[in-house]
């Protein structure tokens, strides 16, 4: 896929995920939800779509951003207001800092979506760490 059907795909989903409350993505075949969050200066609820996946009773998303040398504003947004909502279901968000569970979890990340691999390395010239986000039900 282009960067620029990409780029579309990713704008259109929090959209149709939406309208659908959650039943069709443009995710092609990746698990999807959309992640409800409120903005870190606004306050303003924003939603994006999201690739995700379960650990335990846990779920994980990657803000990968496509290994671009920043972080997206719904990670910003969480770690200002951890309360978030995904697919309609009440998480807390908190950020992955253990060494060992991040290998953990980054296998597990790679079997779901093998391109998080390139964007790890597209995003290490820039210094930048892709975080790991664990979602724990409320």
């Amino acid at each position: 896929m282009g960067s620029i059907s990409r780029r579309f795909v990713w704008k259109l989903d929090p959209f149709l995920l939406s309208v659908t409350r959650g039943r069709l993505s443009m995710g092609m075949g990746l698990p999807t939800a959309l992640l409800e969050t409120r903005g870190a200066r606004s306050g303003q609820p924003r939603r994006n779509g999201v690739i995700y996946f379960n650990d335990r009773e846990n779920v994980i998303i990657v803000a990968s951003l496509l290994g671009l040398p920043k972080h997206p504003a719904w990670f910003h947004n969480l770690r200002a207001n951890p309360d978030v909502v995904l697919g309609g279901e009440p998480f807390r968000a908190d950020v992955v800092d253990d060494e060992a569970e991040q290998q953990r979890l980054w296998a597990l990340a790679d079997q779901v979506f093998p391109p998080y691999a390139a964007y790890r390395k597209r995003a290490a010239p820039a210094g930048r760490t892709i975080p790991l986000v664990q979602l724990t039900p409320r």
